[in-house]
């Protein structure tokens, strides 16, 4: 059931703007979902869930991938050093422009990426270590796409199919069980 409701969830703040947890509320009760302002908050921190700003000045609550709404100044400078990665076990080897290694490794420490626990660099090469051996890929994955995706909004859109996706794989392993 959860993740049926945190399915919903992702469905109603990208098809609306949703700006307290009483309206998200209010709209999961309209698609049969019995929920309390508790449950709704507790979903929020599962998913993490933010708000954003949008042009009016109005919040609303939105899936921020791990590198939207990162600053776009630590994206930039990530993506002007960044020459090359590979990975071994749970750490990735990024090799950098000559003397650029310091500035990509505090970009990326700044960023806050979840898989990425810290970073150690040298003068052309970073070795950023991964929470885990099995998170490593997509870790890598994360930081190509800040390469090579053209602004946050591909992003965000690329993000909440991440997340459709694994609450997807999720809600069939339930089924099964």
């Amino acid at each position: 059931m959860k993740t049926k409701r945190h399915t919903k969830i992702v469905e109603i703040i990208s098809a609306n703007d949703v700006e307290t947890q009483e309206e998200l509320a209010e709209k999961l009760r309209k698609s049969g979902f019995q929920v309390t302002q508790a449950t709704v908050s507790r979903d929020i921190r599962d998913l993490k869930l933010s708000k954003v700003i949008l042009p009016s000045g109005k919040q609303k609550y939105s899936l921020v991938s791990e590198s939207v709404g990162i600053s776009e100044r630590f994206i930039r400078i990530f993506r002007e050093g960044y020459i090359s990665m590979t990975m071994a076990e749970n750490i990735i080897v990024i090799k950098t422009v000559s003397g650029m290694a310091m500035a990509v490794a505090a970009a990326l420490d700044s960023m806050q990426l979840n898989d990425i626990v810290g970073c150690i660099a040298g003068d052309d090469t970073i070795m950023a270590v991964v929470s885990s051996k099995g998170k490593t890929e997509r870790a890598m994955e994360r930081l190509r796409r800040l390469i090579y995706v053209k602004d946050e909004k591909e992003l965000q859109n690329k993000r909440e199919t991440e997340v459709r996706e694994e609450l997807m794989k999720k809600e069939e392993k339930e089924e099964l069980c």
